[in-house]
């Protein structure tokens, strides 16, 4: 992790020969903390150990005391190469450059740079373990807790003092800490669901620690996911009715012929307990869509229950899809999680943006399909569940299979029955109507009185792309409405991404957007249509309504005065 420090080596010291007196050696010591007998064999005198010199003979050659003591040689230890992975610390190691001597090393010396590198190690551990918002644990080859993170403490409510040195399975049950498998197997772990306790989930990571092909020990991190378990099962049980359940498809009312095909084939395909994939961009109504067909069909007394793919991490859709089961040996209840394919059971299963379900999960929801039976994630025992699969993707099908992101197999098992959603800026006959739709939903949810909308704001609303489809329009009227306090909505209420988006067709002329002023050359006839004209948004038959007269006469004057 960390280079080795410089070794701290003492650059006192002399060289003597082995046949140097010991008289001369004791004065040497007085002067320098190491003298060094070189003679074929290097051994090294530490100043400490001047009075073992009283021992000798001061004309004694120095190689007799040290044969006479049976003094042990030091290591010889080239600079360039490094420390050896043994060596003999019970005396000073001395450090060579080819010919030159460089210096001494002692064992303490070495000892307190080791604990140096670990305390520096250790500290950065420590902070990365602190800095990062996961739970972190690390064990020792034996499962005892060395390492407790303060976010571990808030997850479990178990404070350091009470773990660590303690075995893990202490305060979990054996079968339920994955860190004993990774002491057991040394395999690593990525991104897998996993129940501690019956109160908490969490997606782990976890990694043996190895050392020469040995496990030493092991590290998790646990991300918290108890919080988006519990949200999203509060927006499953609070989710919203779209249609009403008796004539579903009857606030489906569209004049677009795209649409109303699409509508047609839906209806005729309620009641065909088959898998139907409907598509559309962000926001164009498809999970209304997938409820009108589900209480409009033969399982309409069943739950209808939805699966976002795009907002469920990717570990855990397995589990939500499939559920989870963990049978125990012991006198603990066994852990159950029921999926959302059992929990529609003979119902309907939307599954929004299916494209965004990991492609292995897709495989297993290819096999439900062919024979309407799963294993839990866990579990050991085959599932049945007559459940209808509708899914939906927001991207075009043909990128989508060229990117690999769609199970091919799967969507050509799910696309038997397809319905395309087209998107609402094809579609302008719809805007009036939903504006008006939306209007009065808002109206009365804020008991408010209803507005009337501004010609020249309608034109602008209906001029809009609305690339968030009818889920943008709807968010934005309800904004208007709740924000409103004038009997009309005029455009200075629009937000201000409508207002810099507005599109004018020039190719058409001045059209709806002249004003009585510009066109004084047409007679007053001409001018009371083209304002009928204009307060009906270019609905002719809402025009003759509005004028008093026949359709067909209204064709006839549009005629005559150019005004088609």
């Amino acid at each position: 992790m960390f280079k080795s420090a410089q070794c701290q080596l003492d650059y006192s010291f002399t060289i003597v020969n082995d046949r140097t007196p010991l008289t001369e050696i004791k004065n040497k010591l007085n002067e320098y903390n190491f003298v060094i007998v070189a003679g074929g064999t290097y051994f090294i005198i530490n100043n400490y150990e001047y009075n073992l010199m009283a021992l000798g003979n001061d004309s004694m050659p120095i190689i007799d005391w040290l044969r006479h003591l049976k003094w042990l040689p030091s290591t010889v230890v080239l600079a360039d190469k490094g420390l050896p992975s043994e060596v003999d610390w019970r005396r000073p190691v001395l450090f060579k450059n080819e010919g030159e001597y460089m210096g001494i090393l002692t064992s303490g010396k070495e000892i307190k740079k080791l604990n140096e590198e670990n305390n520096k190690i250790s500290a950065y551990f420590e902070t990365l373990a602190e800095t990062i918002s996961d739970s972190v644990t690390a064990v020792d080859e034996s499962g005892n807790v060395v390492y407790w993170n303060t976010t571990a403490e808030e997850t479990y409510k178990i404070k350091k003092e009470f773990i660590l040195g303690k075995k893990i399975g202490e305060h979990f049950n054996d079968d339920s800490v994955i860190l004993h498998r990774i002491l057991n197997e040394g395999r690593f772990v990525r991104g897998e669901y996993h129940r501690p306790n019956k109160d908490t989930h969490v997606l782990i990571n976890a990694l043996p620690i190895i050392i020469e092909n040995k496990i030493i020990g092991g590290v998790a991190t646990e991300h918290n996911i108890t919080n988006i378990i519990r949200l999203n099962e509060e927006l499953d049980s609070n989710s919203s009715l779209l249609v009403p359940k008796t004539n579903p498809f009857s606030t489906m009312v569209t004049g677009s012929p795209k649409f109303q095909e699409s509508l047609k084939i839906a209806q005729k395909v309620a009641h065909a307990d088959i898998p139907v994939h409907i598509t559309g961009e962000t926001g164009s109504g498809k999970e209304m869509l997938a409820q009108a067909i589900h209480y409009g069909g033969a399982k309409a007394d069943g739950a209808f229950i939805t699966l976002n793919c795009s907002v469920i991490p990717a570990a855990l859709l397995e589990i939500e899809l499939f559920g989870f089961q963990k049978n125990t040996e012991t006198s603990e209840p066994q852990t159950l999680q029921i999926g959302r394919i059992e929990q529609a059971s003979n119902g309907t299963l939307f599954i929004e943006d299916v494209d965004k379900m990991p492609l292995s999960i897709q495989g297993k929801l290819l096999e439900y399909l062919v024979d309407h039976s799963f294993y839990r994630v866990g579990g050991v025992e085959k599932i049945a569940s007559t459940t209808r699969i509708i899914t939906s993707t927001s991207e075009p099908i043909d990128l989508l299979l060229r990117e690999g992101s769609l199970n091919e197999k799967l969507y050509f098992h799910l696309s038997v029955i397809s319905i395309d959603i087209p998107p609402l800026r094809t579609r302008k006959e719809d805007i009036v109507t939903l504006v008006d739709k939306f209007i009065n939903e808002f109206s009365a949810k804020y008991k408010k009185v209803v507005p009337e909308v501004h010609p020249e704001t309608m034109l602008h609303i209906v001029n809009y792309d609305w690339p968030g489809n009818v889920r943008e329009m709807r968010n934005t009227i309800e904004r208007i409405v709740l924000l409103n306090d004038r009997p009309s909505i005029t455009s200075e209420q629009l937000p201000e991404n409508i207002k810099s988006k507005i599109i004018i067709n020039n190719n058409e002329g001045k059209g709806v957007e002249s004003t009585l002023a510009e066109i004084p050359s047409k007679n007053a006839e001409a001018l009371q249509i083209e304002e009928a004209l204009r307060k009906t948004y270019g609905n002719k038959s809402a025009a003759a309504s509005l004028l008093g007269i026949s359709r067909g006469t209204l064709y006839n004057k549009i005629k005559e005065y150019g005004l088609g």
